[in-house]
């Protein structure tokens, strides 16, 4: 179920005032490469409060001989941070004109102490485009916040700024931008009906891994165990790859993303995996993927994809990967529901007749900063008659939500937490055992095998969940339509009325037509 509103989903109060003052450091700079710019900084100054938090405890205990044993501080996984890069020596140097290449050295000083941030840290500060002067000063605003503390970590500070950030970012590039970042509301949704608290957890296109966040969040707020999970990840993105790796370690995520990036379709980094949840946000309709290479692969077990479009690649690729008891949900165009070019609406009929499909989901419009393609979300099981659930065997969930959420801005919209909780309910009184599930027209219908054959295999959830009843007020129709019309006769006499009014202005204005 979704998560009650706490203290961690409440703006921080300095958000705004951080952005703001980061984007007057970007002059003339893209948003991709600005991005690891402010990320790189704001990843440093939390590693940073972490060791001088744990290196305080160290003094007052009287450890002396300790604070400088690297071993006292991985074992309370805390990363080690040599002199060169804390924030202290980096603050005492960010008036200098040779700040930019004083924060490429304790980047590669960190990465030197650190095996597993190896490759992940940006090396950008000495480029030639950026301000050293407004470098210095952003050095002096993040210097005022504390991100790697206990009480910081206990609110997630840290990890609210690099997502509101992260969000920001996708919202300036504008298309494409949100290639690495999927909306949280989105995301939860994904996360509150799959429920993930043990097992493995896979994302074949993690992107900066908000999947694994989002997860990890929903673990703690039920009282889970987060070593009880296990998550996979690969990133085609080599950038994009090295802030999963950022956004992983500062939420403590110990996450298997491959020791560099590759295409999952061409270099599967985890070919032996069979993951209990997968939950991905793969880049919609993609036409350039290599499908002429990989013709007669192994993964594409219900029909060859079209080279055209990867959207039923990235669906077999993920059933591929499912355990015997595995549950998948992926995000894809809505296309993906009731195209028949290219052999697609064959392979999704060999989908739903090997009862693969457990539930579709519409969802809203503009959710995304990156594009406006509507989409919709696909969940999939390996067996829909396990333990786990309430035996579901010849049936597929249909969720219209496309009437949910609001509107954030004039451009875009979010899914409050009640939607989310209206979604995953339903999923779940439908599917857990002893759950309560009834139709509701216009917005779920369960339907069978066979009315899904009648349907032309089409899986558009408003085929099925009809129009939403409209409560009867109890007036006679005869009475209704003379009371609507008199009023609408009014309006007329009261547009004519003004109509001659804005005449008779006119023509005493000199305009007579």
């Amino acid at each position: 179920m979704a998560r009650k509103p706490d203290d961690k989903n409440v703006s921080l109060g300095f958000e705004d005032k951080l952005w703001a003052a980061a984007d007057v450091l970007r002059n003339n700079m893209d948003p991709a490469e600005y991005k690891h710019v402010v990320l790189g900084l704001i990843f440093l100054k939390y590693i940073s409060d972490a060791f001088e938090e744990r290196r305080a405890q160290l003094v007052q205990a009287g450890d002396a001989d300790l604070v400088e044993d690297r071993d006292e501080y991985t074992a309370e996984n805390v990363f080690w941070v040599p002199e060169v890069a804390r924030w202290s020596t980096l603050r005492g140097q960010a008036k200098q004109p040779t700040i930019g290449t004083t924060l490429d050295a304790a980047m590669d000083a960190i990465e030197a102490d650190n095996p597993p941030l190896k490759g992940a840290l940006p090396k950008v500060y000495a480029l030639p485009a950026l301000d050293k002067h407004k470098l210095g000063e952003l050095v002096d605003l993040v210097s005022g916040i504390g991100l790697g503390t206990a009480a910081h970590r206990e609110k997630d500070t840290l990890g609210r700024v690099y997502e509101y950030f992260l969000s920001r970012f996708a919202s300036a590039e504008g298309r494409g931008g949100g290639e690495f970042y999927t909306p949280s509301s989105v995301v939860r949704v994904l996360v509150e009906m799959l429920e993930p608290y043990q097992g493995r957890v896979y994302d074949p296109c993690c992107g900066s891994g908000g999947m694994f966040v989002q997860s990890v969040k929903f673990i703690d707020a039920h009282g889970g165990r987060r070593d009880a999970v296990t998550v996979y990840g690969q990133e085609s993105n080599a950038t994009t790859w090295r802030m999963a790796r950022m956004n992983m370690a500062i939420r403590g995520i110990e996450a298997k993303l491959g020791k560099q990036h590759g295409d999952t379709f061409h270099r599967d980094l985890h070919p032996d995996l069979r993951a209990d949840f997968v939950m991905a946000n793969p880049p919609f309709n993609i036409s350039n993927w290599g499908g002429e290479r990989l013709a007669d692969d192994v993964r594409w077990k219900y029909g060859t994809p079209p080279t055209g479009n990867a959207n039923f690649a990235w669906l077999q690729h993920i059933v591929h990967h499912l355990s015997p008891t595995g549950t998948a949900g992926v995000v894809l165009a809505n296309g993906s529901m009731s195209s028949q070019q290219s052999g697609e609406g064959e392979i999704r009929r060999r989908l739903v007749e090997a009862d693969l499909v457990d539930c579709m989901v519409a969802m809203p419009g503009q959710l995304f900063y990156a594009t406006q393609i509507p989409v919709c979300l696909w969940f999939l099981a390996r067996d829909k008659g396990n333990g786990k659930f309430r035996s579901r065997k010849g049936e597929v969930l249909f969720v219209d939500a496309r009437k949910l959420g609001r509107m954030e801005t004039r451009v875009h919209r979010v899914l409050d937490g009640g939607d989310v909780e209206q979604i995953a309910a339903t999923y779940h009184g439908w599917r857990s055992v002893g759950g309560y599930y009834e139709d509701v027209p216009g917005f779920c219908k369960v339907a069978t095998l066979a009315e899904i054959r009648a349907h032309d295999f089409v899986l558009t959830p408003g085929r099925y969940v009809g129009a939403e009843e409209v409560e009867d007020d109890g007036e006679p129709f005869e009475e209704k339509m003379e009371r609507l019309v008199t009023a609408l006769r009014e309006q007329f006499a009261e547009g004519s009325r003004l109509n001659r009014e804005i005449e008779s202005a006119l023509s005493e204005l000199g305009f007579n037509g």
